[in-house]
């Protein structure tokens, strides 16, 4: 992948620490370095500057990331909510996902291949009409998007073999917000961007340590490439647990 382990451990580290100093206002340095795997605030701090030039406590970290929003998506204001979305939070039983991953998701057509490839094994088993997911691990707003991993992934019974050519993994059950999208990716990445930004600040929630799912209604792309149904579900936490 033209990174080295011990490069792709430290960077994911930093950028896990960048996503907790977003969306855990008042939580002290010492406590994300620790729940990032860490040494100490010193090792977080020497490693941080390496990468980024400046201490974490110097790091203009809005900056960053709108930087990188403006690639993706206009900005909303602030505290906005032209499109009217609301936010339903429900708990989430735990699910068992058989997936294919995707490197570099935001170029070519590696996400539609995926599809069809884990679409062909499901409906060899009687599998496809359940529940499709899309889910990355990744902050697009704080990863490169080159670097950005996109898992394509469907709900199987506990007792399916899912063979050698497939991944599977568990997701613990509990709390997820939840936005109906239906319209196109703007609209989903506008939803995206209210939920984190403008919602989430005052509800009370903070992320859980899950990536952020799509749940499709029906099959992938069953409304086509530019018209998207699904559930965009937010796993969270009650903000005032310990990291």
């Amino acid at each position: 992948m033209g990174e080295t382990l011990g490069a792709f451990i430290t960077r994911t580290r930093l950028e896990r620490a960048l996503y907790l100093m977003s969306h855990r206002k008042g939580v002290r340095l010492t406590d994300i370095a620790l729940a990032c795997g860490f040494s100490s605030s010193s090792d977080f701090s020497r490693v941080f500057r390496a990468r980024y030039g400046v201490p974490p406590r110097k790091f203009d970290l809005e900056g960053w990331r709108t930087a990188r929003r403006e690639a993706m998506v206009a900005r909303l204001p602030r505290k906005s909510n032209p499109d009217r979305f609301a936010v339903n939070v429900c708990e989430m039983p735990a699910r068992r996902v058989a997936y294919l991953r995707v490197h570099k998701p935001y170029g070519g057509d590696g996400v539609v291949q995926a599809v069809a490839q884990l679409m062909a094994w499901a409906e060899a088993r009687q599998l496809a009409d359940g529940q499709w997911l899309g889910y990355q691990w990744d902050d697009p707003e704080i990863v490169e998007l080159a670097k950005c991993r996109y898992d394509v992934g469907l709900e199987i019974p506990d007792a399916t073999d899912v063979g050698k050519h497939l991944s599977v993994t568990t997701f613990p059950a509990g709390l997820v917000a939840e936005i109906d999208i239906k319209g196109t990716v703007e609209l989903e990445l506008r939803a995206l961007h209210w939920l984190f930004f403008s919602w989430l600040p005052t509800s009370g929630y903070a992320p859980a340590h899950q990536p952020m799912f799509e749940a499709f209604n029906g099959r992938p792309f069953a409304h086509g490439m530019e018209h998207f149904e699904l559930r965009i579900q937010l796993a969270v936490v009650d903000a005032t647990v310990p990291l």
